[in-house]
């Protein structure tokens, strides 16, 4: 009898706890999923998140520059020195695809006013030149070598024209800068940005440039190009020619606050926590100190391209680097091979993510359980889409990072989820050795990057720390990484470097970027 009544009572338990358990299935499933946050505005349009999000792009200056060794042409070199007998458009794009940069763009005309495509408004053109006899088109060559090797294609159009007599007349000028615009976005397929400036020498004759019509009619004729200039619409200037953000750079500006040509360069180079507009950066640098080929010109070491990279994508900005054809019509081999070993260099530091099978822990969660879509783990994944997110109208917190064993690193990478906005304000990293929490970096802004250059440190738990933000901090991608490019003094204590092969740039075969 005994016996039977407890079969009793816990088959009563059993049914009590499944029923239980089964209406907390079914509210669960009334609830529903948790939703993502509000986004903190402004955010970026499709365009400028895909062209944010693609870090490195090539620039070339190409033009009657090249032939007269000069930076800012007069415009009354004659047609005929340009010639550049051996221009082949597909080497310079499969040296762009090969170091790893997914966009290209080219001085379509300079302040010279020479046009790299046959202009039906102008005779200063290649179609006045020998080259080709006269039937050449670089615009054409280097679109259509760009498109077969799928390579995005952008274009840039200087405002200031130094052979066009009707500069200094405002409507007739503006006509026929849109009209010459028109004929580079109508028969080159699609652009995937157009780059305007400021630019022009004391000596300019007074000039009103209508950038909103020409933004407009950019608009009409490419809407899914990237617009650059000091005030954007999509991206901003920098703020300088050095290749450098910084170390706070904010996306977002006020752009009635930015006059193109004109502009406050602090506010380009940090942008605005308050501002309303989404234009994030743009850093623009040549390879050689020249933006033009010259022939007694060297380009600059593997190593400052890497702290350019540092500097510029690892501070929430896209790395536009400039790397001129010569006269032959070729990209120089001395600035291939420093491309060669930029690349090779970026391969062996990021190629390997330390944290990528760690252990993450939050203070908090959205959704507050295991299975959130916001969990801390999301933070292991490079989708920028996938996001830890805390508690709801919490604005900070930290994630608990566990690599599973001892390693060294000396680069951290923090990433946001900039598709709901720039929120981080500032945050920290710590390590946990000789019994303690100890911190490592520390900063502002992350935005769509934030690389951090240490002192190397060996360790197996980590904490990121979001100390103060805008909204609910929404943390991306984390990773950690070893920069054997760096001097390492003490190499006994990391078990993963073997001092016999650490990285000799420039000797490695690798020549693929990620």
């Amino acid at each position: 009898m005994k016996t039977r009544c407890c079969l009793c009572l816990a088959l009563s338990l059993s049914l009590f706890f499944f029923f239980f358990f089964f209406i907390f299935v079914v509210m669960r499933c009334v609830e529903g999923a948790v939703p993502p946050p509000l986004p903190i505005l402004p955010i970026p349009s499709a365009s400028q998140l895909s062209w944010q999000t693609s870090g490195l792009a090539l620039f070339f200056h190409f033009g009657m520059n090249t032939f007269t060794d000069s930076e800012w042409g007069s415009g009354q070199a004659p047609p005929t020195l340009f010639n550049p007998q051996g221009l082949n458009a597909r080497q310079w794009i499969g040296v762009a695809k090969k170091a790893g940069f997914s966009r290209v763009i080219l001085t379509a005309k300079h302040h010279d006013g020479f046009c790299l495509w046959p202009s039906a408004y102008t005779n200063y053109t290649v179609a006045s030149s020998p080259w080709r006899n006269g039937r050449g088109d670089v615009v054409g060559e280097l679109a259509q070598a760009a498109r077969d090797e799928d390579i995005a294609f952008g274009i840039y159009l200087s405002p200031w024209d130094r052979h066009e007599s009707s500069y200094g007349d405002t409507v007739k000028y503006n006509e026929f800068y849109l009209a010459q615009l028109g004929e580079l976005l109508t028969k080159y397929g699609p652009i995937a940005e157009v780059w305007l400036d400021g630019a022009k020498g004391e000596d300019a004759p007074y000039m009103e440039y209508l950038f909103d019509e020409w933004f407009m009619r950019i608009r009409q004729l490419q809407p899914d190009a990237v617009i650059f200039s000091d005030a954007g619409p999509d991206a901003r200037w920098v703020g300088d020619e050095g290749g450098e953000a910084g170390s706070t750079c904010w996306s977002i500006v006020n752009r009635t606050s930015i006059t193109i040509g004109n502009t406050d360069l602090q506010y380009l180079n940090q942008g605005d926590p308050n501002g309303v507009d989404w234009v994030p950066p743009e850093c623009d640098v040549s390879i050689r100190p020249g933006w033009f080929w010259h022939r007694n010109e060297q380009p600059k070491s593997v190593t400052s391209l890497l702290n350019l990279f540092y500097n510029s994508v690892g501070r929430n900005c896209v790395l536009l680097l400039n790397v001129p054809p010569n006269a032959t019509g070729l990209l120089p081999r001395e600035d291939i091979l420093t491309l060669k070993q930029f690349s090779t260099a970026l391969y062996s530091i990021f190629s390997v993510n330390l944290a990528e099978n760690a252990t993450v822990t939050a203070d908090s969660i959205r959704g507050a359980d295991a299975g959130s879509p916001f969990a801390p783990d999301q933070i292991l994944s490079p989708d920028l889409s996938t996001y830890w997110a805390p508690q709801e109208g919490q604005k900070t917190g930290y994630l608990q990072i566990d690599i599973g064993v001892p390693s060294c690193f000396n680069v951290v990478r923090i990433q946001e989820a900039i598709s709901m906005g720039q929120r981080v304000i500032r945050y920290h990293v710590d390590i946990f050795t000789d019994g303690a929490w100890q911190r490592i970096c520390n900063g502002t802004t992350v935005g769509y990057k934030r690389l951090h250059r240490i002192q190397t440190v060996n360790a197996q738990h980590l904490k990121l720390v979001i100390d103060e933000a805008k909204a609910s901090p929404l943390i991306a991608s984390f990773g950690l990484y070893l920069d054997t490019t760096v001097e390492i003094s003490d190499t006994k204590n990391c078990s993963q470097i073997n001092p016999e092969v650490i990285v000799e740039i420039g000797k490695s075969q690798q020549y693929s970027l990620f």
